[in-house]
């Protein structure tokens, strides 16, 4: 009797139960509203079974790379908004989970927002900042868009569908099918959805069926999965505006090469100039001295600089001295103070102030009018015209429709 019931324990002993990984595979689907008959989807299977393989050559999640110690923070927003902890899979799939990532159609980020959407939900982009790269702002926005989506199409994989393909899109293809049901959007012969929508939430599914049998990333314990992913807790401080990273990454006895790793979304290697201060991302561990240090050594050094930067524009005299700045900097294409996109323009000028100065940035320029002349310019704002001329070095009394002019003191 007890040979007959080894050999019916046997596979468990060796293999652990054959219906446990199904039961976990069943959980996922039901987390994303999808019935249990679409782990039969031939194409499902195909997908995860080519994921597995690079999970076990260790590639699947070692690939993200800096962003990974975000990924608590991420988690916590998607359950601010009641969002299923499994859409993290959603920006896996988007991107990798790469701050640095972006399409040829202009998408960028984690979550691969396109320009318009991302304004759409405040994330900033200008020369200054992309925060589309930014791991908690960026993930804030795709949490709410994804409730949004959710409202709107009453379950999870529609949701996620809808994020790839746009809510309109989706919106149209149910109207097409006659019905919402997975099976039937996905048909690959009326192709309700186009192909990369079809194979993404398939994509997302077969990431997060991975996962649930690992636990690495959605594990309860994320003190474990940063060991896991040899990748520290990140906490973000306000620092002032125009800080320099290199100024904070000295202080904290930081290598300034993993601060930038941590702050993809700064354009240079210092915060905006125009704001009242600005968040960035540094190790929890470092929360403490940062605390104990910034505001001390701000105090204490009132020839602090700050740093604000200035495209020339084509009416600039070639030796632009820093005028319409109300300074006399020295004008400095710094080595040191390196780029993080490469799109910048190289006409572009880092100009370091005293973090005091009256800095007049482009915004407060006037821009001429249909219709206006110097001498009506002048008498508007009770300057001379000759002052005008001057502070903007125009040699003749010529402007037109859309010409900038600097004014006031």
């Amino acid at each position: 009797m007890t040979k007959y019931l080894l050999l019916f324990l046997l596979p468990y002993l060796l293999f652990g139960d054959p219906n446990a990984g199904i039961d976990k595979d069943k959980d996922i689907l039901k987390t994303f509203d999808i019935d249990a008959s679409f782990l039969k989807d031939s194409q499902l299977n195909q997908i995860k079974s080519s994921q597995l393989s690079q999970y076990k050559r260790n590639r699947l999640f070692q690939d993200m790379g800096d962003a990974a110690a975000f990924i608590p923070n991420v988690k916590e927003l998607l359950d601010e908004y009641k969002v299923p902890p499994e859409f993290l899979f959603v920006a896996i799939a988007e991107s990798n989970f790469s701050a640095k990532a972006h399409s040829v159609s202009r998408a960028g980020g984690v979550w691969q927002f396109m320009p318009d959407t991302a304004k759409r939900y405040h994330l900033r982009i200008d020369k200054y900042v992309d925060e589309r790269r930014d791991l908690i702002k960026s993930s804030r926005a795709a949490a709410k868009y994804l409730s949004i989506l959710h409202n709107q199409f009453g379950k999870w994989y529609l949701a996620a569908i809808a994020y790839n393909c746009g809510s309109g899109y989706l919106a149209n293809a149910i109207k097409k099918a006659k019905t919402d049901d997975l099976h039937v959007l996905l048909d690959e012969k009326k192709k309700y959805l186009p192909p990369e929508s079809r194979r993404y939430i398939r994509k997302i599914l077969s990431l997060a069926m991975i996962e649930n049998d690992e636990g690495r990333l959605l594990g309860s314990g994320s003190t474990d999965m940063q060991s896991a992913l040899n990748m520290p807790s990140l906490t973000a401080v306000q620092v002032e505006s125009g800080e320099s990273l290199t100024k904070v990454s000295t202080m904290l006895n930081l290598p300034e090469e993993d601060l930038r790793k941590f702050n993809h979304h700064l354009t240079y290697d210092f915060t905006p100039p125009d704001t009242n201060g600005y968040d960035i991302y540094i190790p929890s561990t470092k929360l403490a001295e940062f605390n104990d240090k910034y505001n001390n050594a701000n105090s204490e050094n009132s020839e602090k600089k700050k740093y604000i930067v200035y495209t020339p524009k084509q009416e600039d005299p070639m030796a632009f001295n820093g005028s319409k700045f109300k300074i006399q900097p020295k004008i400095t294409k710094d080595p040191t103070k390196a780029t993080q996109n490469k799109q910048i323009s190289k006409q572009d000028i880092i100009i370091p102030v005293a973090s005091k100065s009256n800095i007049v940035l482009d915004k407060g320029a006037y821009s001429v009018k249909d219709g206006e002349t110097l001498e009506s310019i002048a008498k508007a704002n009770k300057v001379t015209v000759a002052y005008i001329k001057s502070k903007n070095n125009i040699k003749n009394d010529n402007v037109k429709a859309g010409d900038k002019l600097y004014i006031n003191e």
